[in-house]
């Protein structure tokens, strides 16, 4: 049986990410491997998800999920999301669930995100942002690293580090509060597409 997504979280990307059929995708974070599962199913047989996470545990949890599930077009790796164990220019779609902001190294991300996107691939991804008007030194206040709080970068230097990275068309959109001056936010960009 497919166990229920966890407590944690701040949004749900596969909603968020328009998937297709057809296309592949990459859940950054993947846990337990639930929203690679729903992702299968929105690419169907023709399309493919990864899930990268960095825990043996997770790996293994989400590879029997996936088997539960009858979730054929699915590949978990084990790696980092500041190193993406994938080709240049290999999916379609990026998505993560309350994942980047754990990195100590959020550019990093941003940049390998865009290196293993497809010209005009896409991003779907829920975060916790911070109010511009909040310090570190405040954010990390309001909670922990664990706690998807105090690794939190604010709207604007979310923005500039994926426009660093390449991205076009960022929009952000708060959906609820995660705590004060803090919101849970959908994060949308794409890799301008080849001429």
């Amino acid at each position: 049986m497919l166990l229920p997504a966890p407590v944690w979280g701040c949004g749900n990307p596969t909603a968020v990410a328009d998937l297709a059929e057809g296309e592949t995708a990459l859940d950054l974070g993947s846990g337990g491997g639930i929203d690679v599962v729903l992702s299968a199913r929105r690419v169907g047989p023709n399309g493919f998800v990864y899930g990268l996470d960095m825990t043996d545990e997770m790996l293994e949890l989400a590879r029997r999920n996936a088997i539960e599930a009858g979730a054929t077009n699915v590949e978990f790796l084990k790696g980092l999301i500041e190193e993406i164990p994938l080709n240049e220019e290999s999916v379609d779609v990026v998505i993560s669930n309350c994942v980047i902001n754990l990195s100590v190294d959020k550019q990093s991300v941003f940049n390998e995100i865009h290196r293993v996107l497809k010209p005009g691939g896409r991003i779907g991804i829920s975060d916790i942002v911070a109010d511009d008007s909040l310090t570190p030194e405040l954010r990390a206040e309001r909670g922990s690293w664990v706690g998807c709080i105090a690794g939190a970068l604010s709207y604007t230097e979310y923005r500039r580090g994926l426009e660093e990275a390449g991205f076009q068309e960022v929009t952000m959109n708060p959906t609820h509060a995660a705590a004060e001056g803090m919101d849970s936010v959908i994060i949308r960009a794409s890799k301008l597409s080849a001429r």
